[in-house]
């Protein structure tokens, strides 16, 4: 009798060992885990041509963050999302109010809001390729 307790007492230790190493892992997982950025979509692949009415870039020490450009074609203003800040630099990007450029955008929804992810930004002679041909971020 004593060794059947033995046994079911080391069981009952082993499975709430268990239990609570699940609930530990499950809470992490939730702190952790950040919302994905949106995905590009080839199927809503649009051509924008306008004229650049402001760049937004990130703050001083955010160059991880994305920089926009708020772009007018024809009677619309859109906000149109490029690349981190860092990327921006290396490629030797160089936006001003004013500039008029042809994009390549997807439509995307990330929640509730509805975005445009640049591919590619022509400007002049210059073309700067953000996305690769499926849309994947050439940065990474």
């Amino acid at each position: 009798m004593f060794v059947s307790s033995v046994f079911r007492s080391r069981k009952i230790s082993v499975l709430a060992a268990f239990l609570t190493l699940l609930l530990v892992a499950s809470l992490v997982a939730q702190k952790t885990s950040k919302p994905s950025p949106p995905k590009y979509d080839l199927h809503t692949e649009a051509k924008i041509k306008g004229t650049i009415e402001e760049v937004k870039l990130p703050p001083k020490g955010s160059e991880k963050e994305i920089v926009h450009l708020l772009v007018k074609s024809g009677t619309d203003s859109v906000d149109v999302y490029l690349c981190p800040k860092s990327f921006f630099d290396d490629m030797g990007m160089d936006f001003s109010k004013g500039d008029e450029i042809t994009l390549t955008v997807s439509k995307v929804k990330q929640g509730e809001a509805e975005l445009l992810l640049a591919r590619e930004v022509v400007k002049g002679n210059n073309t700067f390729v953000l996305r690769d041909a499926k849309g994947d971020p050439v940065w990474n």
